[in-house]
């Protein structure tokens, strides 16, 4: 199974948006989405969780936690999202850089578009990748 680490500041947002998402849309068993952060919060924004569950999808027990190199290094994909010169790099591993706006203390409307630019971009992430859930 494949590892996609998506990678913000406080893995508390943007990052927990895409991962769900990841492992909301694509086949189990292909791969699986991690948010990860370079300085954790404590928790998931409140408003992210509101506008997540919305989807259906309940973050309200997820847990940001550290963006580790280890945890990069068994990753296949690396998406950074807005952590600017705190994103990790590591050699070999494919990467992508999404610029989005950050969701914290945000109105519900400005988060949602944020989520659902971050819902696009995942869709397209799977489909490019063959990750589709099977029919």
């Amino acid at each position: 199974m494949k590892t996609v680490v998506f990678a913000c500041v406080h893995s508390a947002g943007r990052s927990q948006m895409a991962a769900a998402l990841l492992n909301h849309l694509a086949d189990p068993m292909r791969v699986r989405g991690v948010s990860a952060g370079t300085e954790p919060a404590t928790r998931v924004h409140p408003e992210v969780v509101a506008v997540m569950g919305e989807l259906g999808i309940d973050l309200s027990e997820a847990r940001p936690r550290k963006l580790t190199d280890e945890l990069a290094r068994d990753a296949e994909l690396l998406v950074t999202m807005g952590c600017g010169e705190q994103c990790p790099f590591v050699p070999g591993l494919r990467r992508l850089d999404w610029t989005l706006a950050d969701p914290k203390g945000q109105p519900l409307e400005t988060v949602r578009t944020i989520r659902d630019d971050i819902a696009k971009r995942v869709g397209d992430l799977v489909r490019e990748n063959g990750w589709t859930r099977p029919a």
